[in-house]
């Protein structure tokens, strides 16, 4: 049986999880308040002033876009069952914890790719759509330019970020 202390804990962190995965999701453009940068609704396109040498014009790759929105509806999905196991009261202590490091691991996971994301967009200046599955993290950069140096680039800059080796695989898409 759980005691009150431990329903609160449940029930606060379960809330705290789902605010966090909410504003994982939500569209970046929400959150800039910077007004050197801004979303042009009639083309698509993200103006990005850059230092005094003009302005670039960054345009996200519809193939891109759409890997995006796949893995979010399938992380959704997963979501919408881990919570429904987290509500369900036949389940144990020990399972329901089992289940809310489940839903911690995909948060941390969702973030970890948005992060690597704006870290080639910052160093190479390129789109791209990043999945992280166990210890395989596979990359798919929105570019005509198929450079191999480019490739190890990318592979060397995002090891980086890990602390364990990590299988990284990039490939160049249109």
């Amino acid at each position: 049986m759980v005691n009150k202390q431990g329903l609160w804990f449940l029930t606060l962190t379960s809330l705290a999880l789902v605010l966090s995965v909410y504003y994982i999701t939500m569209p970046n453009e929400l959150l800039l308040t910077n007004n050197t940068s801004y979303l042009d609704k009639e083309t698509n396109e993200e103006v990005v002033s850059s230092d005094g040498v003009g302005d670039t014009i960054i345009t996200e790759s519809e193939l891109i876009t759409s890997m995006r929105v796949e893995l979010e509806q399938e992380r959704l999905l997963l979501l919408d069952e881990l919570q429904d196991k987290l509500t369900n009261s036949n389940l144990t202590v020990d399972e329901k914890n089992e289940v809310y490091e489940d839903l911690r691991y995909i948060s941390e996971i969702s973030t970890r790719e948005e992060t690597l994301e704006r870290k080639i967009k910052d160093e190479f200046k390129l789109d791209s759509f990043i999945k992280i599955s166990d210890d395989v993290v596979d990359v798919v950069i929105s570019s005509t330019n198929h450079d191999k140096s480019l490739a190890v680039n990318i592979m060397k800059s995002l090891q980086e970020e890990f602390e364990t080796k990590m299988y990284i695989s990039v490939s160049f898409k249109e």
